[in-house]
């Protein structure tokens, strides 16, 4: 089992780019897989975490409900906004400057073949990391991400997960939100939940912004302690 996993910061990236980007290392490891299933070749698949901040564009799962877009093309482009229906699971989401990107592609069968399991370590990987800035995140039954005060009138979302994966290889992955302008997130219902707010760690933590990069290196250290990776 290859435990190495490659880091690449790809900065601020258009998402249609970047979702190429990750289907063409997500198909290069299938491609590997069905190559030693066919041949018994022996080839190790490779594993990479891609971190990204995206220009402002709102993203609807598979499963998701145009209606929870609540923005006209029009005023979508007054906004300077774009959209894209994609093929990860969950409903629709924000992504925009001063959130934290991470795409881990993954092939589990070189960590463990559990998607319920993934979720929940990305998840703890969160956890522990706004851990470090005293904030006290937890998981909502039921719901996919990280949020704060669940179960009061008060919860809010800080985090967003959405994966796709195919014979144990995984892409796409979790949102941050870091600095937020939380304004756009005005103009959805997000992850189609309606009557729950959405924060930012700069909001949450009383002020004007959160240092990214030591977020990064914090998330990295979590998820290399969790999956037991090799970070290159």
């Amino acid at each position: 089992m290859n435990k190495s996993v490659q880091v690449q910061d790809l900065g601020r990236k258009d998402f249609k780019v970047t979702w190429d980007y990750q289907e063409n290392l997500f198909k290069a490891i299938l491609d590997t897989k069905i190559k030693n299933r066919r041949e018994e070749a022996g080839l190790e698949t490779k594993n990479h975490f891609l971190f990204v901040e995206h220009p402002h564009v709102y993203t609807l799962g598979k499963s998701g409900d145009v209606s929870n877009l609540l923005l006209s093309e029009t005023e979508l482009a007054k906004k300077g906004a774009t959209f894209y229906k994609i093929n990860r699971g969950g409903d629709i989401t924000y992504h925009g400057p001063g959130q934290i990107v991470g795409y881990p592609i993954l092939d589990l069968d070189n960590f463990f073949t559990d998607i319920h399991k993934y979720l929940r370590y990305l998840e703890e990987v969160i956890i522990l990391t706004l851990a470090e800035y005293g904030l006290k995140t937890e998981r909502s039954p039921g719901e996919t991400g990280v949020w704060l005060d669940v179960g009061t009138p008060f919860a809010r979302k800080i985090c967003a997960m959405g994966v796709r994966a195919s014979r144990w290889v995984t892409m796409h992955g979790f949102a941050l939100n870091a600095n937020v302008d939380l304004g756009y997130f005005d103009n959805i219902i997000p992850c189609g939940i309606r009557g729950k707010a959405v924060t930012s760690m700069n909001v949450e933590l009383g002020v004007d912004k959160v240092d990214e990069n030591e977020i990064k290196a914090k998330l990295l250290k979590h998820f290399k302690h969790l999956f037991e990776a090799e970070l290159t």
